[in-house]
Formats: structure tokens, sequence, C-alpha cells
């Protein structure tokens, strides 16, 4: 970090992994919804919403972060929250219709887990398309466990760096004082 600007150069939210995968967990939802329910359910705008939700906050939360942390945090941690909501969705999608919910020990879940890791997104996104709602749901439901970790990492991160370099008003005192001391 160069110590002297104010701004930094903005990170571009397309290289985060949590971006990526925020991405294809879209894209999924997007199909999912369309595909499970019919037209005019209102589940189909709730999900969809909760995916874009988490996307967005994703991509104004990176933006913001350089002139203020606290609201790139607070837009983090909605992403988060957002993609906690569709999680619960695609639980209860498999309870009420009775369908079963992959363990953590079962070939399944460790496979797509490895899928979501290797971070394939296309390949991820082709196979959903191709599958079962069922298993559709369950390859979300594992993709949004992955985005829960990384959003908390991502949070913890940003949350040191605060505590370590202070919020925008802080580096702004501090560099006028620099400034002035030269």
């Amino acid at each position: 970090m160069n110590g002297n600007r104010l701004i930094k150069s903005q990170g571009n939210h397309k290289k985060l992994i949590c971006y990526c995968k925020a991405e294809v967990i879209f894209d999924i939802t997007y199909h999912f919804a369309h595909s499970a329910f019919e037209r005019g359910d209102r589940n189909i705008d709730q999900m969809v919403q909760a995916a874009r939700s988490g996307k967005q906050n994703i991509i104004e939360g990176n933006a913001d972060i350089d002139t203020s942390i606290e609201m790139g945090i607070k837009l983090i941690n909605v992403a988060k929250a957002s993609f906690k909501e569709l999680l619960a969705d695609y639980e209860d999608f498999l309870r009420v219709n009775g369908y079963e919910q992959w363990s953590e020990i079962s070939d399944k879940y460790v496979a797509m887990r490895q899928l979501g890791i290797e971070g394939d997104n296309q390949r991820i996104v082709e196979i959903a398309k191709s599958r079962p709602l069922e298993t559709v749901a369950n390859m979300a439901i594992i993709l949004l466990k992955q985005e829960d970790y990384l959003l908390h990492k991502l949070l913890s991160s940003l949350s040191e760096k605060f505590l370590n370099e202070g919020g925008f008003k802080e580096k702004m005192h501090r560099l006028r004082v620099e400034r002035r001391g030269r």
C-alpha cells in the first residue's frame, strides 16, 4: 500500500473468489427457480433476488472499501446474509418435497465440494442444467456453504485491516499531519 495516497486504485471484484462463486450461485439459482416453480410463484423472485443481492453486494462492498472500510464490511455482511437466506430456501425445497439433503460424508457431497473448490464455474453451471432439481438444490447448498466460508474469511480480513489501518477519516488525518510535517 502506498502510504501517501488517500484513495488507492480500486480492486477488481471479478478477481475475488467469493465473487466468482457468487456468480455461479446466481446462474444456478436463476435456472433452478425458473425450473422448480410455476410461473408467478413468489419463490422465483425471492430466490433470484437473494442470489442477486449476494452477488451485487460483493461488488458494491468491494468498491466502497477504499473510502469506507466500514461500509465495505457492512455490504459484504449483507451479501453473507442474502446467501444464508438462499441456503434456507434450498434446504426448505428439499425438505418440503421429501428430497434427501446430501450428507457431508456422501460421495456426491464430497465430489461436488471438490468441484466447487476447483472453481470451474462454467462446468458447474452446465452440470446443474442437466441434473434433476434435487441434485441442483444439493449442489447449490454446497456452493452456498463454501461461499459463506469465503465471505467469513473476507470479513475477518477486512476487520483486521480496519483495526490496523483505521477508517477513511483516520487515514485522511494521518496523511494531513504527514504532509504538514514535510
